[in-house]
């Protein structure tokens, strides 16, 4: 099945009977629409024309301080980007030459394979396990294989929901480190987190043994997308001055600058809506994926493989990888029920991963989910069985 075929498929999830777990949409009825609409008027009134005027390219300053202050750094070690793929876009633009080994998770987010792509690298896929990245793996693959770049989603991560543990993200940093390669960490659902203790991130991790943020060879990039609403666009990238002044180029060509509207109205909310929205989202998604979590348990056959995630929006199902099952052409018979996911195969640079597919579960009530995930382990139960009796 082609992508084309595929997204002609997913169009078909509007219609309202289809429950749909295919999304990477934050769940819409959370969006803190009377708060922004009261930040709008707020703006409005103490901006006035300057709210609606060209601004800066690096983006809105008391916004860059407020993300510089609670990384460590200075702002000028911060660009605002139009969400986390242009800040994606723009990365692969000032850091990737056409052959440049770029290594990436297995799976990675597709987003980022789309927005690297243009840029000509080779991509190379790095062992994982149900831990993330394998630092052996990675040691092994640096050896007969050295790379410049690595593109990692650490904190429950898209497609998987998996999470990079701290010990495994000290070897990661010194692994890199030693081999000169760079790490694009991408963090978009760092703050969804419903159960267990935080993690530090690859970044913070690498200033606390003292390095200057100048020094890195970590480049983080961070959203507001997730917590508060992903219309509004507000993104940004942090790591070394040197990075940071050709990203600065590269969004000036690209769009001059991020809206200066919605820059003013994220920086009214950050210090009081933004908290209390990571607490009322992270916990009505922990209750969504608890619903799905135990629905597939009782409703996937034997064999059925899924991750349970401590936060974030997904979850990662790999079907019994003996049984001959694609999830691509599947996805029509699922369609027919009235239950649509995405298959797993575009995560992966290799094109692997024909038993795998993603769920979201933060978009259905816990009714739609119990209902999608039983009509879905139908279609696996019909897809296993049809399978048996072509043996």
């Amino acid at each position: 099945m082609t992508s084309s075929a595929i997204r002609e498929i997913l169009k078909i999830t509007q219609r309202p009977e289809v429950i749909s777990f295919a999304g990477g949409l934050p769940a819409p009825e959370l969006f803190p629409l009377a708060e922004i609409r009261e930040a709008t008027e707020k703006v409005y009134a103490d901006h006035g024309p300057a709210a609606l005027q060209y601004s800066t390219t690096e983006g809105h300053l008391p916004l860059r301080t407020w993300i510089a202050d609670r990384g460590g750094l200075a702002p000028d070690q911060v660009q605002i980007t139009s969400g986390s793929q242009q800040g994606l876009d723009l990365l692969g633009r000032v850091l990737i030459d056409p052959g440049d080994v770029m290594l990436v998770e297995s799976p990675t987010y597709l987003g980022a394979l789309q927005a690297f792509a243009p840029y000509r690298p080779r991509f190379v896929e790095v062992i994982t396990d149900d831990d993330g990245v394998v630092p052996e793996a990675l040691e092994d693959q640096l050896r007969t294989t050295p790379a410049k770049l690595i593109y990692l989603v650490p904190t429950f991560q898209n497609p998987t929901g998996r999470t990079l543990s701290v010990e495994r993200r000290r070897q990661l940093l010194e692994i890199t480190k030693r081999h000169g390669v760079t790490i694009l960490e991408d963090g978009p659902y760092n703050e969804l987190r419903f159960r267990g203790e935080r993690v530090p991130t690859l970044f913070e991790l690498a200033l606390a043994d003292g390095t200057p943020v100048d020094d890195l060879n970590v480049i983080m990039l961070g959203t507001f997308s997730k917590v508060l609403a992903p219309g509004l666009r507000d993104a940004w990238v942090q790591g070394p001055r040197p990075v940071i002044d050709k990203l600065v180029m590269a969004k000036q060509a690209a769009d001059l600058h991020s809206p200066t509207l919605n820059q003013l109205i994220v920086t009214e909310l950050l210090d009081d809506v933004l908290p209390r929205q990571i607490k009322i989202i992270s916990a009505e998604y922990g209750k969504r994926a608890a619903v799905m979590i135990n629905s597939i348990a009782e409703n996937f056959p034997p064999g059925v493989a899924c991750t349970d995630p401590d936060g974030g929006m997904f979850c990662w199902v790999q079907l019994p990888t003996d049984a001959g099952i694609d999830t691509e052409p599947m996805l029509a018979a699922a369609v027919d029920r009235n239950v649509a996911y995405v298959p797993g195969r575009p995560f992966f640079a290799s094109g692997i991963g024909h038993n795998t597919m993603r769920l979201s579960y933060v978009t259905s009530t816990e009714q739609e989910i119990r209902a999608g995930i039983e009509a879905l382990g139908a279609v696996i139960e019909d897809q296993l069985v049809g399978r048996a009796q072509l043996r």
